[in-house]
């Protein structure tokens, strides 16, 4: 089925979102990147804007000396070349440019480039002897390179970032988050451009002939020459690195958890145990040398063959240099560093970078780009403020585990399931549906009602409103079937045709008299059952429902029957079942679930079922809510396409961003959202929470609530299992074996779904993806499996899922 275009609302929402993230992406300083610390390699040269001065004014220091810099006004950033550097003033209508190489003089005397009052500049990018910058507003890019002429990007081109290398720049367009590549050097330009493909980048640094980026995902990937192993990144996590720095034929970055230093590449000759202990706010690479500035004090430290002083010694003449731009922004998305206002001699504040740890995309179009990272607040007071940040995000998000386990204990206890008190109506797994509290079973009359208990009320009222607006005796492409014709298409439904059970009832195969193979849902019978059937209205809502919804990746309704007491729901016939029982019964997992012992297959189940969460949620008017989403619901076809069924428990969600408070929560244990069940808020990512946990299962290969060890061993969630391993980068210790490891070009792919897994189990909705986003990652997933590692084509997908 077709989607429906984005409303306006949803466009504009998409271009805030994205303006947002082109804040937030990590900072990256090399040979041609603008920062407040920058290079002149040919001379050694090493420059940075001058802190807790009036004036953000630039001092250099080579080799062993003090050079001033005139004039003496404010800089907002600089950049480094080969023989020179640049500097671009406070408001962007200048930048100047000073010769380092002349060793006679004793000050550098500036050449202006560039002035224009109207026309701005912003990302001001050297490269050995190349200046590019991108106009205020439009993103579109100016170069200058004396009396030559550059090979330019289109006119029409329009970046958010820049950085330029030996005879090349790249950029991210604005529009896409693509690289684009340029300059005399084509061969190198083209080369990486070709590299990068289709791939959506938040941020980018040019080193000599290679280039890093931080991909949607957080993860750095590098493209272009490797002949020193420059491209190769080691302990490549999402969000591992903060800021990196490129040179001739090496690469650092800064971890962010510590603000340590690592570097890859150059023949091992840019060790970092020089710098072991140390904690850095930025760092910037020339052609063979790297230097950084450290968090104690705003000194620098320089290493590298091509540094020509002691390799751990301390630039010591020079004055506190500033960590970042002195900025009249409000810093209001990270915070700023806590020394703001001294550093800047009050005039403007410094704002951190954000972090970027296991951050997710939000797609725009055609491309997906990361959701906002957490934010990471003041500057860090100490060394450790790392890794206490790692600490409190590992106790914030291991708790998901905990509470969805002290809710199943609460629910156990309080209704007697777990000691056969009371009957659970079972779908493969128990779903659980729990009542406003009372008094002893009762509720008083002797006191008002609460005001939360009106809120309920309220919106029970508003959703049997809405589904009584929706039902319909003879719903639109519905057949009508008597209750004959369906007992004779499943032998008097005889237990042989039994396949499975529902929300309201028992599922049974059938063949109509026209040949047509179908699932009957037959409602059970009994007072208990019908009770149930009252409240909970679950064949009305599974035909209200399906009967105006029709969507590739949603079971199709093909008719019902109500005959006296009698309540039946015809499907299509899902001729592969249930994904449980793929994952989970050991009977059709040796017999007939090898086609699933693939990460590309898994994968593309998982795209499937979200992308019909996503129809129900995004393009269903009003939206739904399914509530019970879980790998019994995800039915596979005969062509193994994902199909989400069982729509007994859902509900007509809000048509604004609002939640719901039902009378009832419901869902199954180890699926249902912890913040529904515990605070009886709903919300259209309850079904994310849901769908997190099938990911979950898919990579993983165990049920929502298992038995950990031998001899039964303790239950445990799968929520529990895989969090704490995913956070640590041990991911590869709880993939499911029968899948076997994933080659090269899976391994992106599986740690994409992951992470995304990870942010859908969080405890809040609030920090949980939407289904648009999730979408976008699974999509990006599968493509990964069908391409070379770190890069995404636009080509044909062997596996459709559209």
């Amino acid at each position: 089925m077709t989607k429906p275009p984005p409303s306006p609302s949803s466009a504009v929402s998409i271009i805030l979102i994205v303006t947002f993230i082109i804040s937030l992406t990590p900072s990256v300083h090399g040979l041609g990147v603008g920062a407040t610390l920058a290079i002149s390699f040919d001379s050694a040269t090493v420059c940075g804007i001058v802190a807790s001065q009036p004036r953000q004014s630039i001092q250099c220091y080579r080799r062993g000396q003090i050079i001033p810099v005139y004039p003496n006004i404010s800089f907002y950033s600089i950049s480094g070349g080969r023989n020179f550097f640049c500097g671009l003033r406070s408001g962007g209508y200048t930048f100047l440019c000073w010769d380092t190489n002349d060793f006679s003089n004793t000050n550098f005397a500036p050449k202006r480039v560039y002035f224009d009052d109207t026309i701005r500049l912003e990302n001001l990018a050297v490269g050995d002897d190349q200046v590019c910058a991108t106009v205020v507003g439009t993103g579109s890019v100016n170069c200058w390179r004396g009396n030559s002429t550059l090979n330019l990007p289109p006119a029409s081109d329009r970046f958010v970032s820049i950085s330029s290398g030996f005879g090349f720049s790249c950029g991210i367009l604005r529009d896409t988050f693509q690289v684009r590549c340029w300059g005399n050097n084509t061969v190198t330009a083209n080369a990486i451009q070709t590299g990068f493909r289709n791939m959506s980048i938040t941020s980018i640094v040019a080193g000599g002939s290679h280039v890093c980026g931080v991909n949607s995902t957080g993860f750095v990937v590098c493209k272009g020459n490797n002949d020193f192993g420059q491209l190769d990144v080691p302990s490549n996590l999402p969000g591992e690195f903060s800021t990196l720095a490129l040179g001739a034929s090496h690469s650092c970055g800064i971890r962010q958890r510590n603000e340590s230093v690592v570097c890859w590449g150059g023949g091992g000759e840019y060790s970092a145990n020089v710098t072991q202990g140390v904690s850095f706010a930025t760092i910037a690479s020339g052609s063979n040398f790297t230097c950084g500035l450290t968090m104690a004090n705003f000194s620098i430290i320089c290493w590298g063959p091509g540094w020509p002083g002691e390799a751990n010694s301390t630039l010591r003449d020079l004055p506190e240099i500033l960590p970042g731009p002195c900025t009249n922004s409000s810093c209001s998305e990270c915070g700023v560093y806590s020394q703001y206002s001294s550093l800047c001699s009050g005039f403007g504040r410094i704002c951190t970078p954000c972090s970027t740890q296991f951050s997710i995309p939000v797609p725009p179009s055609p491309a997906p780009v990361p959701l906002p990272p957490v934010p990471r607040g003041s500057a860090p007071s100490s060394p450790s403020k790392g890794l206490r940040r790692g600490l409190l995000a590992f106790c914030i998000v291991g708790s998901v585990g905990a509470f969805a386990g002290i809710c199943t204990i609460v629910y156990c206890l309080w209704t007697g399931v777990c000691f056969g008190k009371k009957k659970v109506h079972n779908s493969v797994q128990p779903t659980i549906t729990r009542g406003p509290s009372s008094n002893n079973g009762t509720t008083s009359n002797n006191s008002p009602p609460s005001r939360s208990s009106t809120i309920r009320r309220q919106g029970s009222r508003i959703m049997r409103r809405q589904r009584s607006g929706t039902s319909s005796k003879h719903p639109d492409r519905a057949e009508e079937f008597s209750l004959a014709e369906l007992a004779a298409a499943t032998n008097n439904f005889s237990l042989e045709n039994k396949v499975g059970a529902g929300s309201f009832g028992v599922v049974y195969r059938g063949k109509l008299i026209d040949g047509r193979d179908v699932a009957i849902k037959r409602s059970e019978t009994g007072p208990r059952t019908k009770k149930f059937q009252e409240k909970e209205s679950a064949f009305d809502s599974e035909l209200a429902f399906l009967s105006r919804l029709h969507h590739k990746h949603l079971v199709r309704l093909v008719g019902y029957c109500e005959e006296k007491e009698e309540r039946l729901l015809v499907y299509e016939y899902m001729k592969n079942g249930a994904l449980y029982d793929h994952l989970h019964d050991p009977n059709n997992v040796e017999k007939s679930s090898s086609f699933l012992n693939s990460w590309k297959m898994r994968i593309k189940i998982a795209l499937d079922a979200a992308r019909g969460i996503e129809y129900l949620h995004d393009y269903a008017v009003p939206p739904i809510i399914h509530r019970d989403i879980k790998s019994s619901n995800i039915l596979l076809d005969a062509n193994w396409t994902a199909r989400v069924s069982d729509f007994g428990l859902s509900l007509l969600g809000p048509e604004s961003d609002g939640d719901y408070r039902p009378t009832k929560a419901a869902g199954t244990i180890g699926y249902i959202d912890p913040e529904y069940y515990g605070l009886n808020v709903l919300t259209a990512k309850s079904d994310v929470y849901g769908l997190g946990v099938v990911l979950l299962e898919l990579l993983t290969g165990k049920r929502a609530i298992f038995r950990n060890g031998e001899d039964g061993g303790t239950p445990i969630s799968v929520v529990d299992f895989a969090v704490p391993a995913i956070m640590a980068g041990e991911l590869v210790k709880v993939l499911d074996p029968r899948v076997g490891p994933p080659d090269l070009n899976e391994a992106e792919a599986v740690e994409l779904i992951a992470y995304t897994a990870l942010h859908c189990v969080n405890l809040e909705g609030k920090d949980r993806p939407t289904m648009a986003d999730i979408v976008a990652n699974l999509d990006r997933a599968l493509a990964l499996c069908d391409h070379s590692h770190g890069s995404i084509s636009s080509g044909t997908i062997s596996i459709v899922s559209e």
